[in-house]
């Protein structure tokens, strides 16, 4: 088979040239548009690969001169245009292929192939007895093959009258469709009355005809298996996906979370084991001291020694409480005893240390009211909240302790007044060392502990504890315990 090949590139003509030539072609090169037009009137040629940027005469211009010759001669047009515009004009001109450089030369033979294949058919006397005999020859060479193959899109037709009765059906392109089913599809389509949509694995649509309607169906069916398999492949994968990850989240969690919980028990533990180291030289320094006062008198310094020791051993105490509440677990002592005793007890214990600072404290606690817990804890947490209103209400303040059972719940509220307190400063009063007076002056006595505890005692039993104030003027303290 001869080829004309006309491109101004040497080094291109001659990789093009040989690489043609080693696929069994015949091959002339030129370099110009002017010499391609000699050479097509001078000789014959079974196709032509034809660059469009060439020198003398571009490559459009000799397809177009051809054409007005009436050479219908296979043209292949070789451009580094790949725009659009430039392809539409190429095959306007009268081109049977287009093919933007750069290129494989797989492609470039394969079609070279199909352009040379189409000439080539136009010379046996029965054209379909050639195709049957190449699709027979295909399937030896490739194996069983679906009779669908031949199509690249799958579809049928069916003509209807204006009564819905068919007039024609199409189903030249597709296998699997003969004109009984065409037909019956047709019909359900005609019954719903709907210009488009979807049955079974086909996609329709109406179209208004001069005779009546005509249904075009598509065949959606390799579309939609492809979707298919890949949504549950997608749907397997992150399966799998998170089912390793959970596997190594489990596996990896109990090592990554357990250094910090070994240090949190070592922190424990060592408040615990350091408040009792501290207790036997605070014990030692207070008897020391009691033994210098007995030799020579009071003095202020060993009030002094003796004060700062009582605060040392109270804060140690504390500490060692706190620690060991935390410790336990939620394995207190656990028993059913009257709260509205416990509260009112406590609140009278308080009321002459008020009086004594023209504070006024009140109390409304409902009776019969019992509680299943830790009784010593549920009263020095009683005790730690009304210390708290006490010590940090204003001069001549109020406090207020209020009991109350509410349907499936008991609610225990301190509320006193104060100086001043802002909203801000809620949040943290739970926060062991915190306190309000940002100089912590020892004035008042205070660790920032007591409220730690509270929240400890009240957590330790399953309850719920929040301080809250709306005029940062007074504080409520509220804690709520569910009943069982």
């Amino acid at each position: 088979m001869r080829l004309l090949l006309a491109e101004d590139e040497k080094p291109l003509s001659k990789a093009l040239t040989a690489i043609l030539e080693r696929n069994h072609y015949s091959v002339d090169a030129v370099y110009d548009g002017q010499e391609a037009l000699e050479y097509l009137e001078a000789d014959n040629y079974d196709g032509v690969i034809l660059d469009i940027m060439m020198p003398k005469v571009d490559g459009l211009t000799v397809l177009k001169k051809i054409r007005t010759r009436g050479n219908l001669i296979p043209v292949l047009l070789l451009t580094a245009k790949s725009e659009v515009d430039d392809k539409v004009e190429g095959l306007d001109a009268g081109a049977n292929d287009y093919l933007a450089k750069p290129f494989h030369s797989k492609e470039l033979l394969a079609r070279i192939r199909a352009m040379t294949r189409t000439q080539t058919e136009g010379k046996f006397p029965n054209e379909g007895l050639h195709k049957k005999l190449r699709q027979k020859e295909m399937t030896k060479e490739m194996g069983e093959m679906s009779p669908e193959v031949p199509y690249e899109s799958r579809y049928f037709s069916v003509s209807l009258d204006q009564e819905g009765n068919v007039i024609a059906t199409d189903i030249e392109k597709v296998a699997r469709i003969d004109e009984t089913d065409a037909e019956a599809y047709a019909e359900t389509i005609w019954e719903k009355e709907s210009e488009r949509g979807f049955t079974d694995e086909y996609r329709y649509a109406v179209v208004s005809t001069d005779e009546g309607k005509r249904i075009i169906f598509l065949d959606c069916g390799r579309s939609l298996s492809t979707f298919q398999n890949l949504v549950f492949t997608m749907a397997g994968v992150s399966a799998v996906g998170l089912l390793a990850v959970l596997v190594l989240m489990i596996s990896l969690s109990a090592r990554i979370v357990r250094p910090f919980s070994e240090n949190y028990e070592k922190q424990k533990r060592f408040i615990t084991d350091a408040g009792h180291e501290l207790k036997t030289p605070l014990t030692i320094i207070d008897a020391d001291a009691e033994i210098l006062e007995m030799d020579f008198g009071e003095n202020e310094w060993l009030a002094d020694i003796q004060g700062q020791t009582k605060r040392l051993a109270d804060l140690t105490n504390d500490l060692i409480l706190l620690s060991r509440m935390e410790e336990a677990g939620g394995k207190e002592r656990i028993v059913e005893f009257p709260l509205s005793d416990a509260a009112e007890e406590t609140v009278a214990a308080f009321q002459s240390l008020a009086v004594t600072q023209n504070k006024v404290l009140e109390s409304k606690i409902a009776p019969m009211v019992s509680i299943v817990g830790d009784e010593k804890a549920i009263r020095r947490l009683i005790t730690i909240l009304l210390d708290n209103a006490v010590k940090y209400s204003d001069e001549e303040g109020r406090i207020l302790l209020t009991l109350e059972k509410q349907k499936k719940r008991i609610c225990l509220t301190v509320y006193n007044t104060t100086e001043s307190i802002a909203k801000e400063q809620t949040a943290h009063l739970f926060d062991r060392f915190y306190r309000t007076d940002s100089s912590r002056n020892s004035g008042t006595g205070g660790y920032g502990l007591g409220l730690s505890i509270a929240a400890a005692t009240v957590e330790a039993h399953k309850g719920r504890i929040k301080a809250e104030t709306e005029d940062e003027k007074s504080l409520t303290v509220t804690v709520t315990f569910s009943i069982a």
